[in-house]
């Protein structure tokens, strides 16, 4: 049997536990990815205000812009906490708050992701389905490079949940990288690695060093048959 969620639910559960676990240990900017398509993102945000609330952290939720985050005020009730856009002029941190929510960030907003952690210090500031290395926004080469190494570099992956159409990649902290690959109607463990993997190293975990042969495995569903039980799930 593998950890694999098995609905969206599930998902933002163990997105949410493993989230808890990394800050306890003491990490402070956290990355959690749910690499589905057509994700809502503003329901999974109001589920990880729960987080905060189990750990007794006053806390601030950033949207990319201010009508993502206005929506969000009315559509939770214009709750106590504040929500803005990133972006807002008055959207900077005070001494009173004590953990931060950054909801799908794109790389548009990437320079005031990186000054509100920046400005954070050692307060947990989690990134929530961040997109930040948009290529034809931040660049290639040298420009790309530094950003990775100045910023990108510091962030931890809490949580990562990436399925494919025969296999997935499931990180949650603390355990290191599991690639999964689906034989017959469950799913087995075929590594366990201590970064990412690379869409290399997954051709080779997942179907052998010699992907030129013909008679090498591939993938044999589609996408979208794989992920019909979330996005099942999304329309409820």
């Amino acid at each position: 049997m593998s950890d694999l969620p098995t609905s969206l639910e599930e998902t933002i559960d163990q997105a949410i536990a493993s989230t808890k676990a990394a800050i306890e240990d003491g990490i402070t900017r956290l990355q959690v990815e749910m690499v589905i398509p057509e994700l809502k993102q503003q329901p999974i945000a109001e589920r990880f205000l729960t987080l905060f609330q189990d750990l007794g952290l006053q806390f601030k939720v950033y949207f990319p812009d201010a009508g993502a985050a206005a929506l969000a005020k009315r559509d939770w009730g214009n709750p106590d906490f504040t929500i803005r856009g990133i972006n807002e002029s008055q959207a900077g941190i005070t001494p009173d708050d004590e953990a931060f929510l950054i909801v799908n960030p794109s790389a548009v907003e990437v320079q005031d992701v990186e000054k509100l952690c920046n400005e954070a210090q050692d307060r947990p500031v989690i990134l929530l389905n961040p997109q930040l290395e948009d290529v034809s926004i931040v660049g290639i080469g040298y420009a790309a490079r530094q950003l990775r190494e100045r910023f990108l570099s510091t962030l931890t992956s809490a949580y990562y949940y990436r399925p494919m159409p025969d296999a997935a990649v499931l990180r949650r902290h603390p355990q290191g990288w599991q690639v999964l690959q689906e034989v017959g109607d469950q799913y087995e463990l075929k590594a366990e690695l201590p970064e990412r993997p690379s869409s290399e190293v997954l051709e080779k975990v997942l179907y052998g060093e010699d992907n030129d042969n013909n008679d090498a495995p591939k993938p044999k569903k589609s996408l979208l048959g794989e992920l019909q039980k979330f996005l099942k799930a999304l329309s409820q």
